[in-house]
């Protein structure tokens, strides 16, 4: 059956807009089972919906939410792959991604569009009248393409005219998305500021809890002689008990005194990457632990903490002892509380805060530049969250970059400047290279007379590289000559050593096909129900091109 979005009357802890609670009805023609969350901490971002499974297979039905008229539509390789927006009457957007195909009207125009601009990557802004749809239409089918780790969709709600992204809990979801469970804590943090040292330690702690008969949760006892601050490990469990989706909210109190609080009910794509500010980073890096931190060092613009009056850190004072209460909680109301007790006490500090000073200090709100050798570095102001010294050194044509323990938000550009001893065409195959252990990663380099720059949000070992090595076309889906009987799709596997696949085509019997590339699989695709093909001999011819423009040509012919 088709479920309707219900009533939803949980009441909101900043939020105060009415959004409407049964206008939308659920994308999908099953029980909502969900591995993925709004606000979830992922990999630079925030998730920007909810993820919901299709049973581990693709193909299913994807309906339109309401009435609305299709207003974009997107093919990517990466992302949300084949996505398709609806722009609703009442000010909302609703977005479906990780589709297989598009169907009916809107698969035809999607086709059209392909054949038209000669590429598999497009996107598309349309008008009210050029595809209008009903709620409950099949628009697409359910598929694994983009970035997608397995068969979903990705479904989401933005405000159509800001473009701010909306929690889809807020239209009614509740009611036909079941969650039981309370949040679980993995682990909690202490941060000593500044000079404080904490239980013995100047470096941020793991502190020691227990769960209580009642279900909360009871730290041992933090002592400290100044500045104190908290992080949580924290997830939730929603339609099962496997997914560990993200947090609905979080308010921390000081002895019964509201201290900080954030909620994911909405945010925008531009602010999306400040998650690397709201998370600790570093042990992120270091330890894979995704630690939301319950307090800023500084002010800045993510919107869902930037309401708090507090900086969520609590000064210990002499003779002082206090009660910090974190209170977690997902959509549904489940709600989990953690008690930390705090008092000032002098102690010995066994632990010490090292700081490794450089002759390179970064200032987070001015611009630096940075210049050694052959080698110079653009910093734009605001690239950086905190003031740090950074490692900058310029070894046997190798840059050293700090590391990637300290985020980058906003591209700095890295150039190495009048290369010498290269030939026109050996520099022409140049680039700049991460290196990665003993592995070089491919950056997209711009090139004026003899100095190559890149743009890059990542610190670490760079240097010069060169790719001579064409791509490789293998695994081809038929064999030459023969009949492919009832076959229905034409497929070859795509790899290129360094610098990427940069572009593809092909030609069936001289024309241009539509051939979809999946990056996870390293395929292209051509679906012989386009009517390229003819009866008897039909001859392919695949042109593959990486980012320096090495290329490979594969030619064959198959019957039918």
């Amino acid at each position: 059956m088709r479920f309707l979005i219900a009533f939803l009357c949980f009441p909101l802890f900043i939020f105060s807009q009415d959004y409407p609670q049964d206008y939308f009805q659920s994308p999908l023609d099953i029980p909502i089972d969900l591995s993925g969350s709004f606000g979830e901490l992922r990999g630079n971002h925030f998730h920007s919906g909810l993820d919901m499974k299709t049973k581990g297979v693709e193909g299913l039905p994807v309906y339109a939410s309401a009435d609305g008229y299709v207003s974009r539509i997107k093919i990517s390789t990466f992302g949300y792959g084949k996505a398709i927006y609806v722009t609703h009457p009442n000010g909302y957007t609703s977005v479906y991604g990780h589709l297989q195909k598009a169907n009916g009207a809107v698969q035809e125009y999607i086709k059209k569009k392909h054949y038209q601009e000669k590429n598999y990557e497009i996107e598309m802004f349309l008008y009210p009248s050029e595809l209008p749809v009903k709620k409950g239409d099949v628009i697409a089918f359910s598929g694994n393409s983009g970035g997608s780790g397995g068969p979903h969709l990705h479904f989401e709600f933005r405000d159509t005219k800001s473009e701010e992204i909306i929690n889809p809990m807020h239209f009614g979801m509740k009611k036909i998305i079941s969650d039981e469970r309370k949040p679980v804590i993995q682990g909690v943090v202490a941060y000593p500021i500044d000079s404080t040292t904490i239980n013995t330690s100047q470096k941020p702690i793991d502190i020691s809890f227990s769960k209580q008969a009642d279900g909360s949760y009871l730290s041992v006892k933090v002592k400290a002689n100044g500045s104190v601050a908290f992080g949580i490990n924290a997830y939730d469990f929603c339609t099962n008990g496997y997914n560990k989706n993200g947090l609905y909210k979080v308010k921390t109190y000081l002895n019964g005194v509201l201290q900080y609080q954030y909620g994911f009910d909405t945010f925008t794509f531009d602010e999306s990457r400040y998650i690397n500010n709201f998370i600790d980073y570093e042990r992120f890096h270091d330890m894979g632990q995704r630690v939301q931190k319950l307090f800023q060092l500084s002010d800045y613009p993510l919107s869902i903490v930037s309401k708090n009056k507090k900086d969520g850190i609590i000064r210990v004072q002499p003779n002082s002892n206090y009660t910090y209460k974190v209170e977690l909680y997902d959509f549904h109301g489940n709600k989990v509380e953690l008690i930390i007790p705090i008092e000032f006490a002098n102690q010995e500090t066994k632990i010490k805060k090292q700081i490794k000073k450089t002759p390179y200090f970064i200032k987070a709100k001015s611009e630096s530049i940075f210049e050694k050798d052959n080698v110079s570095i653009y910093i734009p102001e605001n690239a950086f969250y905190n003031n740090f010294y950074i490692n900058f050194e310029v070894r046997n044509d190798t840059l050293t970059l700090h590391n990637n323990s300290v985020p980058v938000h906003k591209n700095i550009t890295i150039s190495f400047n009048n290369i010498e001893g290269l030939t026109e065409e050996q520099l022409s195959k140049t680039y700049i290279a991460s290196l990665e252990g003993y592995k070089l990663k491919y950056n997209k380099t711009y090139r004026k007379g003899n100095t190559l720059s890149i743009k890059t949000r990542s610190l670490g070992k760079f240097k010069l590289a060169q790719d001579n090595t064409p791509p490789r076309i293998s695994n081809v889906n038929f064999i030459e000559g023969k009949a492919i009987g009832a076959q229905k799709t034409i497929s070859v596997s795509i790899t290129d050593l360094h610098s990427d696949i940069g572009t593809y085509n092909g030609y069936l019997n001289g024309k241009w096909i539509l051939m979809e590339y999946d990056y996870k699989t390293k395929k292209l695709v051509h679906n012989l129900d386009d009517n390229i093909c003819v009866e008897g001999r039909n001859d392919l011819k695949i042109v593959v091109t990486d980012n320096l423009q090495n290329s490979t040509t594969f030619e064959s012919y198959f019957l039918k």
